[in-house]
């Protein structure tokens, strides 16, 4: 029973990180090894729960951690980090700068929303949930998920508006 329950659940990591761990990065803004700490607290507390969410939705339940635990972390001052002496290596691929360029900056405007605009636009627009599962993830009404998205979206029309040409 605990290597079905096992199995599972590293099929379900093994099928969907990067997707989440996409999310994670959004969520916190575009930084990386934030994203990963997050990911992997989410990812454990899914393993906890796991025989409840397993036949429902355990992503939407992974998504909820993610979301709340972003704006938790987003108001701790210290995370942890230590500094290194060496950084590690980084891994050589082809030119990529305009595609890297483009992410970077919806990154970095994306980190200037506060976390529940930030939750909120990532949540609608990138994962494509509708407003009332948008709110649930959030846990609060959707009249306020509404409100952040749609305050978190024009804040970055006006932080991107040198990038956005008019269509027409």
């Amino acid at each position: 029973m605990e290597q079905t329950r096992a199995g599972e659940y590293d099929a379900f990591v093994a099928a969907r990180w990067s997707v989440l761990f996409h999310l994670a990065r959004l969520l916190t803004g575009g930084d990386r090894h934030r994203a990963e700490d997050l990911l992997q607290e989410s990812l454990v507390k899914l393993w906890f729960v796991w025989p409840k969410v397993a036949d429902e939705a355990p992503e939407a339940y992974v998504r909820k951690v993610l979301a709340r635990a972003a704006a938790r972390s987003a108001r701790r001052r210290w995370w942890g980090e230590r500094p290194v002496e060496q950084l590690p290596d980084v891994v050589a691929a082809g030119d990529m700068s305009a595609t890297v360029a483009e992410r970077s900056r919806l990154e970095a405007a994306l980190a200037q929303l506060t976390p529940q605009q930030r939750a909120a636009v990532v949540l609608r627009y990138y994962q494509d949930l509708p407003d009332r599962q948008v709110a649930q993830t959030l846990g609060c009404p959707v009249g306020t998920a509404r409100s952040h998205a749609a305050r978190g979206v024009a804040r970055l029309r006006r932080l991107l508006a040198d990038v956005i040409e008019p269509v027409g």
